[in-house]
């Protein structure tokens, strides 16, 4: 079975709770593609067990800031430091094998294999043996693949996948693939997992169906998330703290009534006037 970390508390209960360890942090990062500024100067913190939602307008910086906590791209100043090491020069290699994973906007699966083989593909860094002892496929290679396919197993219960477990994921529903896409990040067995808008293009109930799932992965099984999202009534029920940019800089942060009373917030990502 899936194995469960520290559960987080719940959205409502953040303000009681003592303040949680630091997990990743960014100090004073800044991101510049020649003459273009992405971010400026950014400083936040992801705390362990938490829920934290990213948003602010279109052009925001909110995916550079992720592509710069995986090691997509790499900072032009400031530091990325993640479990208390500091890291100038993190990899995208580095940061999956130190537990941190990542999805897409864009749908990044393998449309022609399974569902079960796609999320095959998350464990691949745990997997120990080589090309040669696989296609043997005998003693402790054959060993090793059955545990792998049982904690998949565990998986697909967990996202309610069954039905479409040996379906290519090309011939299944939008939002099933974007579910699969996050249980391909489970299978990893990350500490953090950047969520860049799980929820784009989904109709209302898939939404809650995605807010259930990223619920449970952080409550049951005490994973940390990170997430890019549009939906102001979707974040508001679902995150512990917000995080607001705007310009590549960040003008609020806190808890979810704390950022919507924001002036700031109202007039750079709702456009409201007061």
């Amino acid at each position: 079975m899936l194995m469960a970390r520290n559960a987080a508390a719940s959205p409502t209960a953040e303000a009681s709770r003592s303040e949680p360890e630091t997990l990743l942090a960014l100090e004073g990062v800044s991101l510049s593609f020649g003459a273009v500024t992405a971010l400026s100067n950014l400083s936040l913190e992801i705390r362990q067990g938490e829920i934290l939602a990213i948003i602010g307008p279109n052009g925001a910086g909110k995916t550079s800031l992720l592509n710069c906590i995986n090691g997509f791209y790499r900072p032009t100043e400031g530091d990325v430091v993640f479990k208390g090491q500091r890291r100038r020069r993190m990899t995208v290699s580095m940061a999956a094998r130190s537990g941190i994973a990542r999805t897409f906007q864009n749908l990044a699966l393998f449309k022609g294999l399974s569902t079960l083989d796609n999320l095959m593909t998350g464990r691949s860094l745990k997997m120990k043996t080589n090309i040669f002892q696989a296609m043997l496929f005998v003693g402790w290679t054959k060993r090793e693949e059955i545990a792998h396919r049982e904690r998949v197993e565990d998986i697909i219960h967990f996202l309610e996948l069954e039905a479409v477990r040996e379906t290519p994921v090309g011939r299944l529903p939008y939002g099933i693939q974007k579910r699969i896409e996050l249980g391909r990040a489970i299978a990893a067995e990350p500490e953090l997992i950047l969520l860049d808008e799980p929820m784009a293009g989904m109709n209302h109930e898939e939404k809650q169906e995605m807010s259930r799932f990223i619920l449970e992965i952080n409550g049951n099984l005490g994973i940390t998330l990170a997430l890019i999202e549009h939906d102001i009534g979707v974040i508001m029920g679902l995150s512990h703290r917000i995080v607001v940019l705007d310009h590549g800089e960040k003008i609020a942060e806190g808890l979810p009534e704390q950022v919507a009373a924001n002036p700031a917030v109202i007039d750079a990502y709702l456009g409201v006037e007061h």
